[in-house]
């Protein structure tokens, strides 16, 4: 049992823990030096691996943004919440880890990509009145956009469009810093999720950060450079809560949205098979590492686990009461991992993405390439990490074993589905409300090819 979670007091008063969670846009598994990349040297994701508990087997919810985005908020498979592909929008039924936080004391902000609120295409401000806003999802601050953002993004302070400058990593740690502090001067515990919108395209990064990738090219270059703006921006952070005397009794929980991508060289998945958008190990594997150094000791784990474990391990640190009664989580709590070496889970993880899914029993993994016409796989990672030996006509009873398994948990995907109004994701650029910013944006290098391409807007068919 892991009660010295809860034990934490000063002055006779329980001190919940801060938590932080961090996340990057189609990092994939192998983009670290910690995994001894070529090329790319990642200290500060070094130096906090070395100091927390670094997951050689987390898997992102889906190989997608959006739906990974919603896995993390939510606890549960994306399709459950409404977020089938990128850019759909949550839910407005789900309950989110940051309403359960709210709850109970804790300040919540967001800060970085949402992509939640139903848009497709380069990152926007949110509107303040936007129905899928983070504020409605329970976030009492948010500088934030729907989508990827760059280098001197336009953001939405809680429904404010502001103009700001730097990278997409420097600016929302910057911006979550400040939020940070406030709470700190107040006595208040905060729940603070920083979404980068790096190394997502459209890449570009500062010369000074692309140092070392003169041979790579110019995509690539670009691309590392944004991973080593967001390992500095993640030494900021840390070196921080540092100086506010709160890194002792701060969660800190990083890990990406997604696979690499695959025409990035050199490899973005550390040798595994497939990239974001597949369900391969290099499209659902991702880097991940928790940090809490009150009470987690530092190691290495090869325990399976998953975005959809974020909130139910969360509400099991805080002990919030009758949290088993809240939405069916796909995840579970694992707390007992943090300092017991374990390494077999006992419950399995479940992907639906695309009438695509998989299902990870430890070491076993059977592949979904057609949920509707049922065509399965199954491969045993443990001799045979790069998914090339499908054993489902050598372990039949098995494969007949997963089968079943995820066909009756699909069925109450399904279930969860049809008690749900679907509410597609569309183009911002073709919403009435953001026509105006038109003029402003249409030399802004994230906008203006977006902007102008078919089909046109009404303001610029008019003209």
């Amino acid at each position: 049992m892991f009660l010295i979670f809860f034990s934490c007091k000063k002055n006779n008063k329980i001190e919940f823990p801060n938590i932080i969670l961090v996340m990057t846009d189609d990092q994939g598994w192998g983009q670290t030096s910690y995994y001894n990349h070529p090329v790319l040297k990642t200290p500060n994701l070094d130096l906090m691996a070395a100091n927390g508990l670094r997951f050689d087997r987390f898997y992102a919810g889906a190989p997608q943004c959006s739906p990974t985005r919603a896995s993390v908020l939510t606890g549960r498979n994306n399709d459950r919440t409404g977020v089938f592909y990128h850019g759909y929008p949550l839910n407005k039924n789900e309950i989110t880890i940051a309403q359960e936080l709210k709850k109970i004391g804790y300040s919540t902000g967001h800060f970085g990509k949402w992509h939640l609120n139903g848009f497709r295409g380069p990152g926007v401000p949110i509107f303040k009145d936007d129905e899928y806003s983070p504020s409605n999802f329970g976030f009492d601050e948010w500088i934030s956009t729907s989508n990827f953002f760059d280098v001197n993004p336009v953001l939405s302070h809680n429904g404010t469009f502001m103009d700001f400058f730097g990278s997409s990593s420097e600016v929302i740690v910057n911006e979550a810093l400040k939020f940070i502090e406030k709470n700190v001067k107040e006595g208040k515990p905060f729940f603070t999720v920083i979404w980068d919108g790096s190394p997502h395209d459209p890449f570009e990064s500062d010369e000074n950060d692309k140092k070392g990738f003169e041979n790579l090219n110019k995509e690539s270059r670009e691309h590392y450079g944004e991973i080593v703006a967001f390992d500095r921006s993640l030494g900021v952070l840390r070196n921080s809560l540092l100086e506010m005397g709160i890194f002792e009794n701060t969660i800190l929980w990083y890990c990406s949205d997604n696979g690499g991508l695959k025409n990035i060289k050199p490899s973005t998945v550390g040798g595994l098979k497939g990239g974001k958008n597949t369900m391969w190990e290099g499209g659902l594997r991702v880097p991940a590492i928790i940090e809490w150094p009150e009470m987690i000791k530092p190691g290495v784990t090869k325990y399976p686990a998953s975005t959809m474990d974020i909130f139910p391990t969360i509400l099991e640190i805080i002990r919030l009461k009758n949290y088993k009664k809240l939405n069916y989580f796909d995840g579970e709590s694992i707390v007992d991992l943090f300092n017991s070496g374990k390494e077999k889970r006992s419950t399995k993880i479940p992907f639906r993405f695309d009438n695509r899914g998989a299902l990870i029993d430890n070491n076993i993994k059977l592949i979904v390439h057609d949920i509707r016409n049922l065509d399965f796989e199954l491969y045993n990672l443990s001799n045979d990490p790069t998914e090339s030996n499908d054993i489902s006509l050598i372990e039949k009873d098995l494969f007949k074993k997963m089968k079943d398994e995820y066909i009756f948990w699909n069925k109450t995907v399904d279930s969860d589905i049809k008690k749900k109004k679907i509410v597609d994701a569309v183009q911002w650029r073709d919403s009435d409300k953001y026509f105006p910013f038109f003029k402003k944006w249409i030399n802004r290098k994230e906008y203006s090819r977006y902007i102008k391409r078919e089909p046109y807007s009404l303001l610029f068919s008019n003209n």
